[in-house]
């Protein structure tokens, strides 16, 4: 059996290796474009940005190397340029030496990757104006900052790379604005939890500009120009565009292969594609997604790895079958870690599913114990069902092991509401006797259960002023003083009980504490006692932290971004 695999890095790497694990005889051949078969792809920010010091460490694979173990015949700068099903044949371009010739297959596997998205810009093709996609991306930018030592970068785009890079140029001592054409970074995370990443961006010095349309680039001699719409123009020394990629359908779409949403290569359970004998997978081909059961195109190494095993698996006669992606990513942007997984609230509104919410602030471990650090933790589950659908955390030490804990519950089925059983290790070190997970377990089962009552930021403007309904802060009279939200009386919690005769129990009342703790404790004193009380998702400092961005995000908006 003869096998050519277009591509290398995650799922053609990882392919290639299973397929000699499974069948010691075939022929297997790596065709790669660039001049590296298999290489980290997330970690080359970080040689720019000097964490990762030798350009070696980046090289996963060698072409010798996987010879030398796998007996894989990787061929680097060789681009297959078209493919020919009917005939069961691909054509080779060997750039090096500018030659073409044609290689049959008995399977075929396309792993093409995506490709940086180029806005349709004037001047985007300037010699300050960088991609990253590849190693070779990756040395340009380098070699650059290298030898000019550039004072001022912009970023165009907020995503993973963007951030990577933004955060990487900022430990180089280099002044960074990060241009962003929606509200706001991340689009895995929704709004509220977004903002807590766009106070720890600006927090490092970062110009942060949201709704910032880039209209073209300038070459001013001994710098970049970028162009904003409304006639707003940002100088630097270079600019690096991440506004996202798309799947590199070129091959597949001219050798007649079905393609799916965005252009993606349409591909089965097994990474079967629409033409005999071709499998594909990776960033270019589109999946379902596990929790909504649409179709999806998910740009994530994991997944891209376990399809080059599943399709691997079948090349060789098996049956292995790809269940869908749910998303699950994480990043470090500055000194925090930002996670997510499954679907965020927009996104699960966006597919038609009724859910909700809870948002907590626990702690990463034991109070008492030294070095406890505060997480904020958005759990999203399906009402009526509990059916859990996604989680987000933004926080520092710790927020891995959550979310990691909350996406393996989401792929095994686990309720929303038993969260609050999961057997979790405790050490004061480590967690707490009630772990983070386990506490929004707790939340969800009170809500379920019909013990507490809540109401969100996003449905705080809406509540009328008149007072027809009660606004109680129950935090300390200091913790008031230092912060409060319009209209909101200080009653703390641990003097409610000998106070509620001061309270109309005929008005609802909605009730705020730090963290929505203590809040919740005062709903259930007042529900007991007749009032009708709602507890305020998250907390002040979570509702706080939203509508300060609000505010510096209206207040920072680039010239002709708000329609003056």
């Amino acid at each position: 059996m003869r096998v050519i695999i277009v591509g290398g890095v995650a799922g053609g790497a990882t392919a290639a290796a299973r397929l000699r694990r499974l069948d010691e005889n075939a022929e297997i051949v790596v065709f790669e474009r660039s001049g590296y078969v298999s290489y980290a792809n997330c970690g080359l920010p970080y040689y720019v940005g000097g964490v990762i010091e030798q350009k070696e460490a980046l090289t996963l694979q060698t072409p010798e190397s996987f010879w030398s173990r796998f007996r894989v015949d990787v061929r680097v700068r060789h681009e297959v340029t078209a493919i020919d099903t009917a005939n069961r044949t691909v054509t080779v371009r060997d750039l090096a030496n500018d030659i073409e010739f044609t290689e049959t297959y008995d399977k075929l596997l396309l792993s093409p990757g995506a490709k940086p998205v180029i806005p349709p810009v004037p001047g985007v093709d300037g010699p300050r104006v960088f991609t990253l996609r590849t190693v070779e991306d990756t040395f340009r930018i380098h070699d650059f900052v290298e030898r000019t030592r550039p004072r001022r970068a912009v970023v165009v785009g907020g995503g993973y790379i963007g951030l990577e890079m933004a955060e990487n140029l900022v430990e180089r001592g280099i002044a960074v604005t990060v241009l962003q054409r929606p509200k706001q970074l991340m689009n895995t995370l929704d709004y509220d939890m977004a903002a807590l990443v766009h106070a720890e961006v600006r927090a490092h010095g970062v110009d942060l500009r949201l709704e910032a349309d880039v209209v073209g680039f300038e070459d001013s001699g001994n710098g970049v120009r970028v162009l904003l719409a409304g006639g707003a123009v940002v100088d630097a020394d270079l600019a690096i565009l991440a506004v996202g990629v798309q799947p590199d359908n070129a091959l597949a779409k001219a050798a007649g292969v079905a393609l799916g949403m965005k252009g993606a290569i349409a591909v089965n359970d097994r990474m079967e594609t629409s033409a005999p004998d071709v499998y594909a997978v990776g960033d270019a081909v589109s999946v379902r997604h596990s929790v909504s059961g649409e179709e999806a195109v998910i740009s994530l190494a994991g997944p891209a790895n376990k399809q080059g095993r599943i399709a691997a698996d079948n090349v060789c006669g098996g049956d292995s079958r790809y269940r869908g992606s749910q998303g699950s990513s994480i990043i470090k942007v500055f000194d925090l870690t930002v996670a997510g997984t499954g679907l965020t609230v927009r996104a699960a509104q966006a597919a038609g599913i009724d859910c909700d919410r809870v948002v907590l602030s626990p702690g990463s471990h034991a109070g008492y114990y030294p070095g406890a650090e505060t997480m904020t933790m958005k759990v999203v589950f399906e009402k009526g069902t509990l059916r859990l659908l996604g989680a987000q955390i933004v926080g520092y030490s710790g927020a891995d092991k959550r979310l990691d804990v909350l996406a393996t519950a989401i792929s095994a089925g686990v309720r929303a509401d038993r969260l609050k059983d999961l057997d979790l290790a405790y050490a004061p070190p480590y967690s707490s006797a009630k772990d983070p997970v386990n506490m929004a377990g707790f939340m969800i089962e009170n809500l379920a259960t019909g013990k507490v009552k809540q109401l969100h930021w996003d449905e705080l403007e809406t509540f009328p002023r008149d007072g027809s309904v009660t606004l109680l802060d129950v935090r300390t009279p200091m913790e008031y003083a230092l912060g409060r939200l319009p209209g909101f009386v200080n009653l703390p919690v641990d003097e409610l009980r000998e106070h509620l005769d001061a309270l109309d129990p005929a008005k609802p009342v909605y009730a705020l504490c730090q963290s929505a703790l203590r809040s919740y404790i005062a709903c259930r004193i007042l529900s007991q006692h007749g009032f009708d009380c709602y507890n305020i998702s998250g907390g002040y400092r979570f509702v706080s932290a939203v509508r300060d961005e609000q505010r510096l995000s209206r207040s920072s908006l680039p010239c002709g971004a708000d329609g003056k």
